[in-house]
């Protein structure tokens, strides 16, 4: 099988592309422009195999695109500007970056041969329906997508994955090729970046914050740990049964308040202080959590890793990372 994997150096991706490629039969190409910095030790380990290699260049030119071949069977589509920072610090280069990258991959996919691909979208899109008008929790792929003020910049993101899953379906059906998109809902584990409650909560607890703050305490998430989230990322790939379906990924019995989360981690790192409640940044959606029916009807998806130990290793990576001397990453 002949893959490409466009972010393929990014925090999910790097995890599909390790998966991938134990596979002998599998010839992986990773596109990136390596925007979290420079390679790292996985990926240096990674492209020293013989069935991947790496092709660092800017995706929002469509002349970049010259660089890949056009006949791939599978193309996982995760390249993206991701993180609430980012929409707070820089909207409009999330807009411009993200609506390039997902127009410039659908027209080199329109001249191309291949065959099928994932595009990669996010629960976000429809975090504004939860809170104005109610819909059910756990929350199916039917809910109607939704922002809740289109002058908050923190739905950036959330309108340029609009977008991806508007133009990859509409694309595919035109195009002749397959095409499925996944909803992630909170994915983490070791190396997903500081932009992310996770590292953010323990890098905090580091830096030795009194009276430490559970911001937006009493809202809830449902976590879904990496290797649960890639294997199910290419069981909907690999899955004739997902061709033009929209599907959710995450874990559907693992939602739990922020405050939970938070004192497991003050725990974990052995904090003694107190805690104090602060308000969520606007725009946080103050419940979330997927109903994964679909996925398991369609692919038999079966999340694995309970979010004690998923935050646990994550932690404990995160731990070893920054009193090794690591910097802090985006």
């Amino acid at each position: 099988m002949k893959v490409l994997v466009l972010g393929g150096a990014g925090f999910i991706g790097l995890n599909i592309v390790k998966t991938l490629s134990d596979k002998a039969d599998y010839q992986i190409t990773i596109a990136d422009n390596l925007f979290r910095g420079k390679k790292d030790n996985i990926l240096e380990s990674l492209i020293t195999r013989d069935n991947v290699e790496l092709i660092i260049g800017d995706f929002t030119e469509p002349s970049t695109f010259e660089r890949l071949d056009s006949d791939y069977d599978y193309v996982y589509m995760l390249a993206s500007v991701v993180g609430v920072k980012y929409t707070e610090e820089i909207p409009d280069e999330l807009v411009r970056i993200n609506t390039l990258l997902i127009m410039n991959t659908l027209e080199w996919l329109k001249n191309s041969k291949c065959k099928k691909v994932l595009f990669t979208s996010t629960s976000e899109c429809y975090a504004g329906t939860i809170d104005l008008f109610g819909y059910d929790v756990p929350t199916a792929e039917t809910v109607p997508l939704c922002v809740g003020d289109i002058k908050n910049p923190r739905f950036t993101y959330a309108i340029t994955k609009m977008l991806g899953e508007s133009g990859f379906y509409h694309y595919s059906k035109i195009h002749g090729f397959d095409c499925t998109i996944v909803r992630y809902h909170n994915v983490y584990g070791p190396r997903m970046g500081f932009k992310h409650v996770i590292p953010q909560v323990t890098q905090r607890f580091l830096d030795g914050e009194k009276d430490f703050k559970i911001y937006g305490y009493d809202q809830t998430r449902s976590f879904n740990f990496i290797s649960d989230a890639v294997n199910g990322t290419i069981q909907a790939m690999e899955s004739s049964a997902a061709n033009s379906e929209i599907i959710h990924l995450g874990d559907m019995h693992a939602e739990i308040t922020i405050e939970k989360l938070v004192r497991y981690i003050g725990d974990l790192v052995e904090y003694r202080g107190e805690y104090t409640y602060a308000s969520a940044p606007e725009g946080s959606v103050s419940r979330r959590c997927p109903d994964t029916s679909l996925a398991t009807e369609l692919f038999g998806y079966n999340p694995q890793v309970g979010w004690e130990q998923g935050v646990k290793e994550t932690v404990d990576w995160y731990l070893h990372y920054l009193n090794e001397g690591g910097s802090v990453y985006e």
